[in-house]
């Protein structure tokens, strides 16, 4: 069969890391090219053996200059193709989600085959991030199908809006921008998670508005709260305060340094009937238990630890494993023997490795020794492929602290 889309031949290097299965190849991994390809478009990716391995999207404005779509050299890239590939990712959601399919995230980029493309459903709306220049390319074509789809399964879409405000899109050669693609509204939209209502900000709320692959790490925080004096760092929305709070904890005191946070947290507990039992803190975390712990506080015999990213790159993991340490070692001296330390980080050049090195350490500095109660990842609806380390990015670890 002839191929219509130019070559890309590539180095041994790259080859490797395909040939283990992973679907992106670097600009300087590309030797040559069979003919111009123009940006956004499809090209096929061979060996210097001239062995096909796949055909991506390709980019001359990313260092990853080609993210693979397919390794099957008989398929077809028309409306077809990419409406199967919808059909079966949203029907894997369906199927691993259950009843919070409401509320979920249908696309996962790499780990659905979608490079650069995330979608998350707040019941009748999808926020849509494209961060890669293939899948803007198609959007048109994907986003209504989508719709569709999803009406096929009974289940209605009245909005679909961009967030497309993310820096990462001008390192694929596009500007930045936010907006409704399908219908409108305020940008609000409630939500029930775990029992609990959330006001979703869609339009201005971080990324697409909520976090959702938490969802069973914050079920498994309240299974034990109850009765509990519980510490909420890093709140955001106040997610875990509030299954916390619901679950039966004694008090929850939520903390965090963005004030706008701090007032969707407050909204939150009173839209549940949840803030008298709540206090709030806008706070620098590490300053916080700092002052806690020298003023010899037991306030709290469970804390929560989930911090923003402290890395985005391999440069800066030394920096972010002395600030995971800091915070867990802190907390760690703060609780009473028997109390409880949920912790997590949400950056994938924080290996689990490292992490658990981190905790280690964090448990020698604080003279204390860690009974693991769980170790969790990121849900169902947020895939980890195995053969490309990147889709597994969240751990998550409750102790207990003896």
């Amino acid at each position: 069969m002839s191929r219509i889309y130019p070559a890309a031949t590539i180095t041994a290097k790259a080859e490797k890391a395909l040939r283990s299965g992973h679907v992106w190849v670097y600009g300087e991994e590309i030797t040559a090219m069979s003919a111009p390809c123009e940006n956004g478009a499809l090209a096929d990716v061979y060996t210097s053996k001239g062995r096909f391995m796949g055909t991506g999207f390709y980019n001359d404005n990313s260092k990853i200059t080609i993210r693979l779509i397919s390794r099957n050299a008989n398929d077809r890239f028309d409306e077809a193709f990419w409406r199967r590939r919808l059909r079966y990712a949203i029907e894997y959601r369906q199927t691993v989600m259950g009843s919070d399919f409401s509320n979920c995230r249908l696309i996962f980029g790499e780990a659905d085959s979608f490079p650069g493309l995330t979608v998350d459903r707040f019941e009748n709306v999808l926020v849509v991030q494209t961060m890669s220049l293939g899948m803007e390319k198609l959007k048109d074509m994907m986003l209504p199908a989508m719709v569709e789809i999803l009406a096929d399964m009974g289940q209605q879409i009245d909005i679909v809006y961009e967030r497309n405000d993310a820096a990462l899109r001008e390192k694929e050669g596009m500007s930045q921008g936010k907006g409704f693609y399908l219908g409108s509204g305020d940008g609000h939209v409630e939500i029930c998670e775990n029992g609990v209502r959330y006001d979703v900000d869609y339009i201005n709320g971080q990324k697409t508005g909520f976090f959702l692959d938490q969802k069973y790490n914050r079920q498994a925080v309240a299974r034990l709260a109850k009765g509990r004096r519980v510490l909420d760092c890093f709140t955001h929305t106040g997610a875990f305060a509030l299954n916390a709070a619901a679950a039966g904890a004694e008090s929850v005191c939520a903390v965090d340094v963005s004030a706008d946070a701090i007032e969707l947290a407050k909204a939150n507990a009173v839209r549940n009937g949840l803030d008298g039992t709540m206090s709030f803190v806008k706070a620098d975390v590490f300053d916080l238990l700092t002052q806690l712990h020298s003023e010899k506080r037991k306030d709290f015999d469970f804390i929560i630890l989930d911090p923003p990213a402290f890395t985005k790159s391999g440069a800066t993991v030394n920096s972010a494993i002395r600030g995971y340490r800091e915070i867990n070692s802190k907390a760690m001296r703060l609780l009473p023997r028997g109390g409880y330390l949920a912790t997590c980080s949400c950056s994938h050049f924080m290996t689990d490795d490292l992490f658990r090195q981190m905790l280690k350490n964090a448990a020698a500095d604080a003279a204390v020794s860690l009974r693991q109660i769980e170790a969790r990842q990121q849900g169902p609806d947020h895939p980890i492929l195995w053969n490309v380390p990147e889709t597994d990015y969240l751990k998550f670890y409750i102790f207990q602290v003896v």
